[in-house]
């Protein structure tokens, strides 16, 4: 971790000068909301919702998700304690709360999805919680990588929906934010390859192995994974193309020459994703 101090600080540095300070108030239609009938206003119907059924997906998965944000939270702060470290998971945290504020106000406002539907679900994902198995170091940052860049997928692809304009620029904001992490982490596992190739090439060739979107069990029972590939949002089977992919060209996994015989069987494990 200590080797690495330095490559946080320039990479959190270059990460806040880079980020656009952007406000989640700036993205929401507050003059289309109104009361809900505990205040003396009008309950939700279904016939209030404008957007479409993919729409409504895509940004239910996507806040629920950023809900859990208290154990991503924990679990990346398990790790990254000291320093520019803790500076780092304090900015990616504020980050991802601001996700969840701007998406979850958007879809109150506009009445796009059932409110009292959703706030079951985000009790009961949030009771479930999440939890990492015990890993190294050089593992939470290949793993976290490859999670931003797979939000970045579902974000993009929310955007080419071109639902509307609101929910185009919401989708294409949150991307932005997601491909700038997974930049950071992934400029750390590049560090890291200077350092300790064969334990780095280890690391990626595992989470690679075990990787896993963060999933949802929708209302009807049914997982966000499945529902995601079936509305062209998500689908595992384009990983090694979308998230995998461009990760591991970053890294130049399949060029390297500084690997000794742990790194080059990592390696043949990802033999599979060679383009």
């Amino acid at each position: 971790m200590d080797q690495l101090t330095d490559e946080v600080e320039a990479n959190l540095t270059r990460h806040i000068d880079a980020a656009a300070h952007w406000q989640p108030h700036d993205y929401v239609p507050w003059d289309d909301g109104r009361n809900f009938g505990f205040l003396g206003g009008t309950d939700w119907d279904p016939s209030q919702s404008e957007l479409g059924e993919t729409a409504k997906l895509a940004l239910t998965v996507s806040v629920l998700v950023a809900d859990n944000l208290p154990s991503y939270h924990r679990e990346l702060g398990k790790y990254l304690r000291r320093g520019p470290w803790w500076r780092w998971v304090g900015r990616w945290t504020a980050e991802e709360n601001r996700h969840e504020i701007l998406i979850r106000n958007y879809l109150m406002v506009t009445r796009a999805v059932d409110p009292e539907e959703l706030e079951r679900l985000r009790l009961a994902h949030m009771t479930l919680g999440f939890r990492r198995p015990s890993m190294h170091l050089l593992d939470v940052l290949a793993a976290s990588a490859f999670e931003e860049m797979a939000a970045a997928v579902r974000h993009r692809n929310t955007e080419a929906l071109d639902e509307n304009p609101i929910v185009t620029e919401i989708a294409r904001r949150l991307a932005v934010d997601d491909e700038m992490q997974a930049e950071f982490f992934a400029n750390l596992i590049s560090a890291a390859f200077d350092l300790a190739p064969d334990q780095t090439m280890r690391a990626i060739a595992d989470r690679v192995a075990d990787f896993r979107v963060p999933e949802v069990v929708l209302a009807d029972g049914s997982s966000s994974d499945d529902a995601l590939a079936a509305a062209g949002i998500y689908d595992r089977a384009k990983e090694p193309e979308l998230v995998f992919g461009p990760l591991l060209a970053q890294w130049k996994v399949f060029s390297r020459t500084d690997l000794g015989a742990t790194g080059e069987q990592a390696r043949a494990e990802l033999e599979h994703l060679r383009p």
